[in-house]
């Protein structure tokens, strides 16, 4: 880390932390970001130096995390919490970040009980109580890759809040039994649609759906999958899902 951050983590009073040039670099590079309302951006920049100033950031392969870096990852990370606060996060600290994709050891027991082992590439893996992990080369790509609403660092952290209350399973903590209820009778049929569109394109060379087919893989998949779209390519997102974008107007931007 450079010296800007090393000096931010001994700080104990709240203050402006993020440097303005520093920041707006950030939005520069980044237009998704730079795009919201004014009065939002200047509450994403007092939450990312919050952030920064509670999180450990890691290299991995000898990558050296740079005050831009942090700065860039913090304010993506920050956009799901922006109206509901950084108490989301309060169950990990470290974030590993790797210069590029990385593979990761699975192993998998099938019915007849025997054991596959293979190696998977990821761009980011968010773990249960654990640090999250990101791929740098495709945390910088995320001002072009917006257009086709994919960003990894949104995609691990909204993991990270569906893991609250247990496994990720498509569903953050709810308030109740019938906010939950709501929930699932828009996420499902939105889940069933998306998983029967990519079957079909798949198969019979249909028109493949606009939002990255990973999300057809699990109820978790298609959650982070459709937060990505829904941050960062809001218009288009809402062209293919306008259930989604009320149901998540409604938990991310609670009324006050």
């Amino acid at each position: 880390m450079l010296n800007w951050l090393r000096t931010l983590g001994r700080q104990s009073a709240p203050t402006k932390t993020i440097p303005d040039t520093l920041w707006m670099d950030t939005l520069l590079q980044f237009p998704f970001l730079a795009h919201r309302p004014v009065a939002e951006l200047q509450q994403l920049h007092e939450l990312a130096g919050k952030f920064l100033k509670q999180k450990e950031f890691t290299g991995a392969q000898g990558l050296q995390v740079t005050d831009e870096m942090a700065v860039a990852i913090a304010a993506q990370a920050c956009l799901p919490v922006l109206h509901l606060g950084l108490r989301w996060y309060d169950d990990f600290k470290g974030i590993v970040v790797h210069p590029g994709a990385m593979l990761a050891r699975r192993e998998v027991t099938d019915q007849a009980g025997v054991v596959h082992r293979y190696s998977e590439e990821l761009l980011g893996e968010a773990m249960d109580g654990g640090p999250v992990t990101l791929s740098w080369q495709d945390v910088a790509a995320a001002g072009s890759a917006a257009e086709h609403g994919h960003n990894v660092v949104i995609h691990e952290f909204v993991h990270k809040m569906d893991m609250r209350d247990g496994a990720a399973d498509g569903c953050p903590p709810m308030p109740t039994r019938s906010a939950m209820s709501g929930w699932h009778s828009v996420m499902q049929p939105a889940f069933d649609e998306f998983c029967e569109k990519v079957a079909m394109a798949k198969r019979f060379g249909a028109e493949p759906p606009w939002l990255d087919d990973y999300g057809a893989n699990s109820p978790a998949e298609f959650f982070a999958v459709a937060c990505e779209a829904y941050f960062v390519n809001r218009e288009r997102f809402t062209r293919d899902f306008p259930a989604l974008t009320v149901l998540f107007d409604k938990f991310f931007i609670p009324a006050k």
